[in-house]
């Protein structure tokens, strides 16, 4: 064989080699995204856990408490569902639609923006940021932000969901 044939060959055969390579970055290159749980306790006061000062043991979440990030400045609403919505979109109730609690709406409430008595699409919530960065967004628990289709978990960027669409709901029943 002539020596160009032999060069063309070996250099066909390399190419062929280096285009089935991946071009990304091997798994170990990559640096791992944190794991993030976020958990919304109602009801609970601040040094209700161990971690924080309880006479009662908690130590599942005393663990995750010390291994983790703890968001020592988060000051909540007088009730559940305006809280859950400053959570999830880091907003104030009164832009995001929870004004006030639906069921406790005034009369002079109705209609108005900022007390639609849902979390209102003006904002972006938190897992639709997560989702839309590639995490996996899943939720269990009391939602209380909405029923309509365009207002539940599923519509506002959980993946999937176990929750109670309603306030004072039961899982039993």
């Amino acid at each position: 064989m002539r020596r160009n044939t032999i060069i063309c060959i070996v250099s066909l055969a390399l190419v062929a080699l280096l285009s089935t390579m991946p071009i990304t970055p091997v798994a170990a290159d990559v640096p791992r995204r944190p794991n993030i749980v976020v958990i919304l306790g109602d009801d609970m006061g601040f040094a209700d856990m161990g971690w924080f000062g309880s006479e009662i043991q908690t130590p599942n979440l005393d663990l995750l408490a010390r291994d983790g990030v703890r968001f020592t400045s988060f000051y909540t609403h007088a009730s559940c569902s305006p809280t859950r919505s400053v959570l999830l979109s880091g907003v104030d109730t009164h832009l995001n639609g929870l004004g006030n609690m639906d069921e406790w709406a005034a009369p002079n409430q109705w209609g108005v923006d900022g007390y639609e008595g849902y979390l209102n699409n003006r904002v972006v919530t938190l897992p639709q940021l997560l989702k839309d960065a590639g995490y996996h967004t899943y939720m269990v628990g009391k939602w209380h932000l909405g029923k309509a289709p365009a207002q539940i978990p599923a519509a506002r960027g959980f993946e999937r969901d176990f929750s109670l669409l309603d306030g004072a709901g039961s899982y039993w029943t």
